[in-house]
């Protein structure tokens, strides 16, 4: 690993960034933040993706993407306890067949040793999707993370259809990658997502990134759909506004959907310290209410926390 890249984030000392993240939601009167969008998986596989972020570089010929939080499971665990993140998740995906069911048994022992981490699964379209997305509802999964980018399939796949109803029925939120940000998927954007809600349109989809760079398609499909939410993973900071600015007309519908927007953060993954984040959406200006649903209520509500 890189380490000597990017300086340590210590956030037990002095003058902190948790003291900063605490003072934030200090102000708004809640009692922490809920953070849906944050990353815990096996190491090897974790490392693996903190290689291609490392080669993101030279990939793309110049968008430098270093990992501010290269730390230790434990350790960063930790840090999120020090910004006073009362529950957070442990989004993990798979890349090809057959890996799913393997992520999931993963995710049953971290959910079990972490209490504060709303037990996380996955899917993709394989045989027996359906039999193991049921055996981690049954073993007590609360939330799911799809990612059509890095899995490069149709979500409208017919092999998922069985899932997504499980899904629907069982009132069980997705966190789905599926918007074209940072770079396009053959299966990316609002149209395969389309199609998977015109099936399924009771299913709790959580469109990460604000479904980046896609944002007004994407509000589009949350102002039709009653269980559409977003979540706000890197949306609105300097990094991603410098090659995928939020357009400042939507920001009306933006505030007209203030009870469908999560938190998010793709925290260990950010080019930046995580009370960027929170910074970025209080410069929206869409007032202390806003804030208070996106940073806690609204994931509390879906929850039940």
């Amino acid at each position: 690993m890189d380490d000597h890249r990017v300086a340590p984030v210590d956030p037990a000392g002095p003058g902190t960034e948790a003291e900063e993240v605490r003072r934030f939601w200090g102000r708004l009167g809640l009692p922490g933040l809920i953070d849906v969008h944050t990353h815990f998986m096996p190491e090897r596989v974790l490392h693996k993706v903190w290689d291609y972020f490392d080669a993101l570089g030279a990939m793309t010929g110049g968008l430098e993407w270093p990992i501010t939080y290269r730390q230790e499971e434990a350790e960063r665990a930790d840090v999120l306890r020090e910004f006073g993140v009362r529950a957070f998740t442990a989004m993990l995906y798979p890349h090809k067949p057959g890996m799913a069911r393997w992520l999931n048994g993963w995710a049953v022992d971290f959910a079990r040793r972490t209490p504060d981490c709303l037990h996380t699964a996955t899917l993709y379209p394989e045989p027996g999707v359906e039999a193991y997305v049921r055996e981690a509802v049954e073993a007590g999964a609360r939330v799911f993370k799809a990612h059509v980018q890095v899995g490069a399939y149709d979500p409208a796949d017919e092999l998922l259809q069985p899932a997504w109803g499980l899904l629907a029925e069982a009132g069980i939120p997705v966190v789905i990658h599926c918007g074209s940000g940072p770079a396009p998927g053959k299966h990316t954007g609002p149209e395969p997502i389309a199609r998977v809600l015109a099936r399924h349109p009771r299913l709790r989809l959580v469109v990460a990134h604000m479904g980046m760079p896609e944002y007004e398609e994407f509000f589009g499909l949350a102002e039709r759909y009653g269980e559409v939410r977003l979540d706000t993973t890197m949306a609105f900071t300097d990094f991603s506004e410098s090659f995928m600015p939020f357009p400042r007309r939507a920001l009306p519908r933006l505030a007209g959907l203030g009870d469908r927007v999560l938190l998010g953060s793709d925290f260990p993954n950010i080019p930046y310290p995580y009370e960027h984040q929170l910074h970025a959406l209080e410069r929206l200006d869409l007032g202390e209410d806003w804030l208070r649903a996106v940073c806690h209520d609204n994931a509390a509500g879906l929850f039940g926390l």
